[in-house]
């Protein structure tokens, strides 16, 4: 990052991810990385080399500015990507606001702005679909009670999760789980 002019640099200013044509040079170093599974004994020497040209081409990008927030330890992105992993590790826990914007150094306001300018969805919002997914998988998993894997997801209500869970997925927990398991055995 420190090694990009500033002409080669992009602005700065991104804060949400977008998609973007990917150039040819970029789409090239990757294919050569990918070949390295083919020679693992070629991995140690030449890994790192191709890694280092990707992130390049990535940082002289239109991306760039987006690439350079993840890098950069301080930045907006960087301490929204902290809050994610938080609410990602400690789903089942009661969210408040200010004591996330706390956590990764951040006024509230900013913190709900920038967390949704990057996830599309408020904190609430984002751990919310973290509840439900993980709800998802362990009813996939194992046929416990629904409103006890409800409870385990941090839900006080299994009215509440039943809802919401049908919602997001289109069938109630119990239902959509033994369509998934059949589904999965046929």
């Amino acid at each position: 990052m420190l090694e990009a002019s500033p002409s080669d640099r992009a602005s700065d200013e991104a804060v949400a991810i977008r998609v973007s044509p990917a150039p040819a040079e970029l789409l090239e170093a990757v294919v050569r990385l990918l070949r390295l599974f083919d020679r693992p004994a070629d991995t140690p020497v030449l890994g790192a080399t191709i890694e280092r040209e990707i992130v390049w081409r990535l940082l002289c990008s239109d991306q760039g500015g987006l690439v350079r927030q993840i890098g950069l330890a301080d930045s907006r992105l960087s301490k929204i990507s902290h809050a994610t992993r938080w609410i990602r590790e400690h789903f089942a826990e009661a969210l408040r606001i200010e004591d996330l914007a706390e956590r990764v150094a951040m006024s509230p306001t900013s913190f709900h702005r920038h967390f949704r300018a990057a996830t599309n969805m408020s904190p609430l919002q984002y751990q919310k679909q973290i509840r439900l997914q993980e709800a998802r998988s362990r009813l996939m998993a194992r046929s416990d009670d629904v409103a006890s894997i409800g409870f385990s997801v941090g839900y006080d209500s299994p009215s509440q999760f039943g809802r919401e869970y049908a919602r997001l997925f289109g069938a109630p927990p119990g239902r959509d789980a033994a369509g998934l398991r059949a589904a999965l055995s046929s």
